[in-house]
């Protein structure tokens, strides 16, 4: 045996050298590397987005499934249409009025989860090197993908009111005199994942026309927009700019996300590269989901179970709120009107990725500040703690246990100094848009 063919031997992995370049910037991602150890039932998780279905009609919704494949099984079961099944794209189009879209069906493409949707636009618009803009901090899974098609992903500041427009503007310039290409502004401007604020009313305009000023499409990612703990909505960016923006919806927060079923609405020459896209991925989304979720909304009051919904996570959200109060005064926090997530600053010289080992040895889980920044570089003051799924007396504990931890790491700040962050290579791998 030569030393060349020992050396492939003894790899880990003999098909290294065959991987695509854009391979090699794949990385575990560390929300989904927590889920082995959060799941176990002695540890209290405040990490994952996952929605809780416990009020779901499950006997209901099992007998009209089985009415539904009576009546249908031989097209549910059957390969579709790879734009999706008409009659969910109408429905779709009544989903989205009660935030006051105005979409044609004709314009909706379905996809398996928003996390596809992000996915083809992204495989879409990005040669390596483009710009893709995006919020600081922004959702993990979108990182993963632009990671993966290599963009560079330039981060702007948001603040309680969302994305700051002069800091919008400024990058922009800044990288526009550097010859940067920028293709897309991706944003979460309802209940945002992970800090929690919501893009201010005044500011929507602003980023509307910033963005349309320098040619940049806006793509508004919105799975939490129902989930306004007031019943309130929120003035859409494509509703201000319908040929502006490539609009993501998902009903894996307000039905179910097993079905794993989404949707974007686009321009359409967009719409029509959105489709051929999904097609060559997929063929088609998936029947039996797409079926099962028309069944739902034809069949049930899934209005009054938005409804539902809403009081359940507002429960959960002032349980986090009550506990954060009691059990850990020295940090700080936003209050979110929705959605999944509270934004947590721990003191300085804290650092959420060391303290995380330590916390899952209390049993009690987070997701770090520094899965939401690209490069993971920065984030390490800021935890992301999870209400959707504990109950009220679950967030009560897991709080409790999280601050002896945080009281124990500034005992020895106290003690020794800061703990200093330490650099992280590369950004996480793709995760579902359950997290």
């Amino acid at each position: 045996m030569t030393a060349e063919s020992n050396v492939k031997g003894n790899r880990l992995d003999p098909w290294l050298d065959n991987y695509a370049a854009r391979a090699h910037g794949l990385r575990a991602s560390e929300t989904r590397s927590l889920f082995a150890v959060a799941s176990r039932p002695e540890v209290v998780s405040l990490a994952g987005g996952m929605p809780n279905l416990k009020d779901l009609p499950l006997e209901r919704i099992a007998q009209a499934t089985a009415d539904m494949l009576r009546k249908d099984g031989g097209k549910a079961l059957q390969y579709g249409n790879g734009q999706g099944y008409p009659r969910l794209r109408q429905q779709i189009t009544e989903v989205m009025a009660l935030e006051g879209i105005e979409a044609d069906p004709e314009d909706v493409v379905i996809t398996t989860g928003s996390q596809q949707a992000v996915d083809i636009i992204t495989e879409l618009f990005i040669d390596p090197g483009d710009v893709i803009l995006a919020e600081a901090p922004t959702y993990v899974g979108s990182l993963s993908i632009f990671s993966t098609y290599q963009a560079d992903v330039q981060q702007v500041p948001i603040d309680a009111e969302g994305v700051v427009p002069e800091e919008l503007e400024a990058t922009i310039e800044r990288l526009s005199r550097a010859g940067k290409r920028i293709k897309f502004f991706y944003c979460l401007p309802n209940f945002h994942n992970p800090a929690g604020v919501t893009l201010s009313e005044e500011r929507r305009p602003q980023v509307i026309e910033i963005c349309r000023r320098h040619h940049i499409l806006i793509v508004e990612d919105n799975p939490y927009g129902l989930l306004g703990f007031e019943g309130q909505t929120y003035t859409a960016l494509k509703t201000l700019a319908p040929e502006d923006v490539v609009y993501l919806g998902s009903f894996s927060k307000i039905f179910a996300p097993g079905y794993r079923v989404g949707w974007a609405v686009a321009p359409p020459a967009v719409r029509d590269k959105l489709k051929l896209a999904s097609e060559a991925a997929i063929l088609c989304p998936s029947s039996m989901g797409q079926y099962s979720i028309s069944m739902y909304l034809e069949n049930f009051d899934w209005r009054a179970q938005i409804e539902d919904f809403r009081s359940m996570y507002r429960g959960r959200r002032d349980a986090m709120i009550e506990a954060l109060n009691e059990h850990l005064p020295m940090c700080t926090w936003n209050i979110p009107a929705g959605g999944f997530y509270v934004w947590v600053r721990l003191p300085e010289g804290l650092n959420a990725k060391e303290m995380l080992p330590r916390a899952v040895t209390n049993l009690v889980a987070y997701v770090s500040g520094t899965a939401f920044y690209a490069g993971g570089s920065t984030g390490h003051e800021n935890m992301r703690l999870s209400f959707c799924y504990p109950e009220p007396s679950e967030i009560r504990e897991g709080v409790r246990r999280l601050a002896e931890v945080v009281v124990r790491d500034l005992e020895l700040r106290n003690l020794f100094g800061p703990t200093l962050p330490r650099p992280t290579a590369g950004v996480t791998a793709p995760a579902p848009d359950q997290i």
